[in-house]
């Protein structure tokens, strides 16, 4: 572009359509792995890149103490993502791999494996089709600092880091009851799991090194090496206790796995409030403006603003304002559009409340371009709005609001002459939050990646949740 011509007017579809397809997160990726692969011819390397359309595929390292239960984990894991699992075990065991038949001899011999050697077998392991395809678990590896390093030089990178957690003296209690099925290498405990087939408990058997002083003696090295492994993995890092049923340690991973980290794309925030009258939208949509620069569309204040311009569409909805009725639908979005195009709204992004209402108008909204890429829901019990509401009080001399619990005038004077709006009676709310809660499942539905929150807490407390469901990805949906 010709930088004499700047500031640029960006159509609003080109950001919209590189969000929505994801465009700067593709190029950062192929680009990545363009420097690390480094093929002599880089044109076909890219093609085959994309066509595999493998970005978010699991890449994932579990590591823990002994008996924290991360062989469990990754076992549940590599069944529920359908990915790899990888370990020391698997990879010796490999066939027909000279690799795997050297690791086999020197395990044999010294009950390890050279650092170099155990790196080697991952990268061969994980240049297989299924791995590239599907992704993988590491199992336990990396065990020391050395190794994370070599592994990171290959080029071999996890987006997702669980770190197991529990006492010591859990996890030597734990040990001593830990049965392994030898024909199917599933894990069982004597006390926490254990199998009710009698043809299974047969066969179980107990793996070597339970003892409480070899377990003891594993803690203390895994303890000296996990400290210095952390640092390579900085901001990928989930540390989950292990000390609670495995079910629950399950699901916390399981949802870590599937965030999204943020990533370095140009990002302009399109956010829609949804949520009863009285459950906060207008006060989150201002802390939005005010710390983030978006611009506030307030439907129903932008509706005023053109009846008080006599604007064409301004004078087409007095009648239904005077009335008290819901306007047409498509004069609404004429008044909305209107604002929405303005290049601020393209450039600092806007924050919506007060439309849609329904999933008709949501379809509309959507056709006509205006695609928000957040929205939250607000749920505040009836209970709860009714006491934001019914409180509410203008003074009609000075025109200051008060709230009769929250806010209240400071005089008795004031308190005698504070009114009340006619909106702001009970019967008027409870149908104003019939009608929003009638038609929110179907507006629920339609934005499938809505968030919704609980909005009958403190309203900064509320707004921090909303920033963090705004600067942070969606997270993918849990199958």
């Amino acid at each position: 572009m010709d930088a004499t011509t700047a500031p640029h007017r960006i159509p609003p579809e080109m950001p919209q359509y590189g969000e929505a397809n994801h465009v700067f997160e593709l190029m950062q990726n192929m680009l990545e792995q363009l420097l690390i692969q480094q093929p002599e011819d880089p044109i076909p390397f890219m093609i085959e890149h994309l066509q595999r359309d493998n970005d978010y595929v699991p890449k994932i390292v579990i590591l823990g103490p002994p008996a924290s239960g991360k062989t469990t984990i990754a076992m549940w894991l590599r069944k529920h993502l359908n990915s790899n699992l990888l370990s020391v075990e698997s990879l010796m065991a490999k066939e027909y791999s000279s690799l795997a038949a050297d690791a086999r001899t020197r395990y044999q011999k010294f009950q390890t494996l050279p650092d170099m050697l155990l790196v080697r077998l991952v990268q061969e392991r994980l240049r297989e089709e299924d791995c590239v395809r599907r992704g993988w678990i590491l199992d336990g590896i990396p065990e020391t600092r050395e190794q994370a390093l070599l592994i990171q030089t290959l080029g071999v990178s996890p987006r997702h880091v669980i770190v197991l957690s529990a006492p010591d003296t859990v996890l030597i209690e734990r040990n001593l009851g830990k049965r392994i099925d030898p024909q199917t290498g599933e894990i069982y405990h004597t006390t926490f799991d254990w199998p009710p087939e009698s043809e299974i408990q047969n066969r179980l058997i107990a793996p070597a090194g339970i003892s409480e002083g070899e377990t003891a003696r594993r803690l203390l090295e895994y303890h000296r090496n996990i400290v210095r492994i952390l640092p390579s993995y900085p901001k990928i890092v989930k540390v989950i206790t292990a000390d609670q049923p495995c079910v629950d340690v399950f699901y916390q991973a399981l949802t870590y796995v599937q965030t999204i980290h943020r990533s370095n794309a140009p990002f302009t925030p399109r956010v829609l409030l949804c949520g009863p009258v009285g459950s906060g939208k207008s006060l989150q949509a201002a802390l939005l403006a005010e710390k983030y620069g978006l611009v506030n569309v307030c439907c129903g204040q932008l509706l005023k603003e053109a009846m008080a311009d006599k604007s064409k569409y301004g004078e087409m909805i007095r009648p239904f304002f005077e009335k008290e009725t819901a306007g047409p639908s498509y004069i609404i979005m004429k008044v909305l559009r209107q604002l929405l195009d303005q290049q601020d709204c393209a450039e600092r992004g806007w924050v919506l409340h007060g439309f849609p209402r329904d999933r008709d108008q949501a379809c509309l909204m959507d056709s006509m371009g205006y695609k928000p890429n957040r929205v939250f829901f607000l749920n505040v019990p009836f209970d709860s709005i009714i006491e934001r509401l019914t409180l509410r009080r203008t003074d009609p001399v000075t025109g200051e609001r008060s709230h009769l619990m929250y806010k209240p005038p400071p005089t008795m004077e004031i308190q005698a002459r504070l009114l009340q709006s006619p909106k702001d009676s009970e019967e008027q709310i409870r149908l104003r939050t019939e009608l929003f809660y009638r038609n929110s499942a179907e507006l629920q539905e339609f934005y499938g990646q809505a968030i919704t929150l609980n909005g009958d807490q403190d309203p900064y407390t509320v707004f921090e949740y909303i920033e963090s469901g705004i600067i942070n990805p969606l997270p993918k949906k849990v199958p």
